[in-house]
C-alpha cells in the first residue's frame, strides 16, 4: 500500500491513463491485510487457564455476553444501560448525521435542475418603449458534471468510509457502555465481599480489646497489650472507608451510564457469590480481531477515507467538464411566454493553468495525511493484540492467586476449627481463638480480592476482543 502515493508523486501521468481506462483519479483502497500468526502471546496454545476455565480459540462469542456471568441482575443493568445511555444516544445522531452526508454526496453524481422564474413591473421591452406593465420570465436549467477524473465518486467513497467509521464508532460505544456496567457491577460485588470481611475482623478486633482490657483492670495483663490491640482495631478500622468510598464511586458511576441521577437511583444489591465465572471462555483469533474489533474498524474506516481524500485531490489537477442545458421563455403574460422560447446546450471545460503549486501541494499532503492515518491503523491494532495479551496472562494469574487464596482461607478455617476445639477443652486461651478468627476472616478478605479480580478480568476478554459478533 504504501508505493502507491509514491507513485502519484512521481508519475501523474498514470492518472490520466486511468481515467482513460474509466477508472477515478488516486488509488483504489486496498484494507491491510489480516495478520498471520494466530497467538497473543507464547502460551496461546495451552487453552486450559485451570480446572474452572477454558479458552475456546474460534468460538462465536454470543450477542449478550454478560449473561455468562449468570446474574439476572447484571442483565437487567446492561440491558439498562444500553437503552438509556446518553452516549449511545449521542454515537447513533452522529451516524444518522454520516448517513445523510452520504446521501448528499451521492446527490452530487446526479443531474441538477434548477427553475428561475421571475415577475418584473415597470418599462419593459414587451409593452413598448416608455409603456408600463410586467414582464413574466422563466427560466429552467440543467446541469451535469461528468466527473472526468472521478473527483465526485470519490468524495462518495470518502462520504461512505466516514459513515462506517460513525457505524464502527456507535458499535465501540455500545460495547464500552455494556463493558463498564459489566465492570462496574462486578466492582461493587467484589467491594461489598471486602466491605463484609473487613466488618467481620474489626468486629473480631473489638471482642479482643474487650478481653484485653478486662485483663489489664485485673491486673493480669501490661499496659502495652491494651495499646497493641488498640492499635490494630485502628489499623483495620482505616481499611473501611475507602471500600466504602469505592463502593459509593462505582454505584455513582453504574448509576451515570444508565442515564440516571445517582439521587434517583440506586444499583442492585450485586453480591460475588451470585456471580458465575464463565467456564468456556471464546477465544477470537488474531486474523479476524482485526475486522470485528471497533477500534481497529474504525482506524481502518480513517484510513479509506484518507485514501479517497488523495483521489479528490488528484482530481483537481486535472480538466472538469461541465455539461448544461437551458430553456428561457419570457413575455408580458402567461400567453405569451411560449411564443418566442429560446434554448441552449453547452459544455463547459475547466483546467488550471498556473496555481502556483496549489494543487500538486494539496494532492501531496493528502498523500501524508494517508501515510500518518495508516501509522495510526497500525498502531491501533498493536495495541489491541497488546491489550488481548495482557488479559490472557492476567486470567492464567489470576487462577494462580485464586487458588493461592482458596488453600490459605483453607489453612485458617482449619487453624480456626482446630483452636475452636482446643478453647472448648481449655489447651487454648480466648485470645488464641480471636486470633484465629481474626486470621480466618483475614483470609476471606483476600479471597474476595481474588475472585472479584478474576471475575472482572473475565469480562476484560470479552471486551478486549469486541464484544458480541456481527
Amino acid at each position: 500500500m504504501s508505493n502507491i502515493p509514491l507513485r502519484y508523486r512521481r508519475t501523474p501521468i498514470v492518472i490520466l491513463m486511468l481515467v482513460i481506462a474509466g477508472c477515478a483519479a488516486g488509488p483504489n483502497f486496498l484494507a491491510p491485510g489480516a495478520p498471520s500468526g494466530e497467538r497473543y502471546t507464547i502460551d496461546d496454545a495451552a487453552a486450559r487457564i485451570d480446572g474452572e476455565q477454558t479458552l475456546l480459540p474460534g468460538a462465536a462469542i454470543d450477542a449478550c455476553w454478560w449473561q455468562a456471568f449468570g446474574s439476572p441482575s447484571l442483565n437487567a443493568v446492561v440491558e439498562m444501560a444500553l437503552r438509556g445511555s446518553p452516549t449511545i444516544d449521542s454515537a447513533r445522531a452522529t451516524m444518522a448525521q454520516a448517513v445523510q452526508l452520504l446521501a448528499a454526496a451521492r446527490g452530487t453524481a446526479l443531474p441538477q435542475l434548477t427553475l428561475d422564474a421571475s415577475i418584473v413591473h415597470g418599462n419593459t421591452a414587451a409593452n413598448g418603449a416608455g409603456g408600463a406593465g410586467t414582464a413574466l420570465a422563466i427560466t429552467p436549467a440543467l446541469t451535469l458534471d461528468t466527473d472526468l477524473f472521478g473527483a465526485t465518486s470519490r468524495r462518495i467513497e470518502q462520504a461512505h468510509a466516514l459513515l462506517e467509521y460513525q457505524r464502527a464508532q456507535t458499535q465501540g460505544a455500545r460495547l464500552t457502555v455494556a463493558g463498564n456496567t459489566v465492570l462496574l457491577s462486578i466492582a461493587i460485588a467484589s467491594t461489598r465481599a471486602q466491605i463484609a470481611a473487613v466488618q467481620d475482623i474489626i468486629a473480631v478486633d473489638r471482642r479482643n480489646l474487650d478481653l484485653v482490657r478486662i485483663a489489664v483492670e485485673g491486673g493480669k495483663s501490661a499496659r502495652l497489650a491494651m495499646l497493641t490491640a488498640e492499635s490494630q482495631l485502628a489499623a483495620d478500622m482505616a481499611l473501611l472507608p475507602p471500600l466504602q468510598q469505592q463502593a459509593a464511586v462505582s454505584s455513582h458511576a453504574l448509576s451515570i451510564l444508565t442515564g440516571r441521577h445517582p439521587g434517583q437511583w440506586t444499583p442492585p444489591g450485586f453480591e460475588l457469590e451470585a456471580l458465575r465465572l464463565p467456564r468456556d471462555m471464546p477465544l477470537v483469533l488474531p486474523s479476524a480481531l482485526v475486522r470485528r474489533r471497533p477500534d481497529i474498524v474504525a482506524a481502518e474506516a480513517q484510513l479509506h477515507a484518507a485514501s479517497a481524500t488523495i483521489g479528490i485531490a488528484a482530481a483537481q489537477l486535472y480538466p472538469s467538464l461541465t455539461l448544461s442545458a437551458d430553456w428561457r421563455a419570457a413575455g408580458a403574460s402567461v400567453g405569451e411566454l411560449f411564443d418566442r422560447p429560446v434554448w441552449s446546450i453547452a459544455a463547459n471545460l475547466l483546467a488550471p493553468v498556473f496555481n502556483g503549486h496549489t494543487l500538486a501541494a494539496q494532492r501531496d499532503a493528502a498523500i501524508d495525511a494517508y501515510a500518518a492515518q495508516l501509522g495510526s491503523y497500525r498502531q491501533t491494532v498493536l495495541q489491541a493484540f497488546g491489550q488481548v495479551a495482557d488479559v490472557l496472562e492476567a486470567l492464567r494469574h489470576d487462577a494462580a492467586l485464586e487458588q493461592a487464596q482458596a488453600d490459605a482461607l483453607a489453612l485458617a478455617r482449619k487453624t480456626l476449627d482446630l483452636t475452636q476445639q482446643s478453647y472448648l477443652v481449655g489447651e487454648a486461651s480466648l485470645l488464641d481463638l480471636l486470633q484465629a478468627q481474626r486470621l480466618y476472616q483475614q483470609a476471606r478478605l483476600g479471597n474476595a480480592r481474588a475472585r472479584g479480580q478474576r471475575v472482572a478480568d473475565s469480562a476484560q476478554l470479552f471486551i478486549v476482543m469486541g464484544g458480541a459478533d456481527g
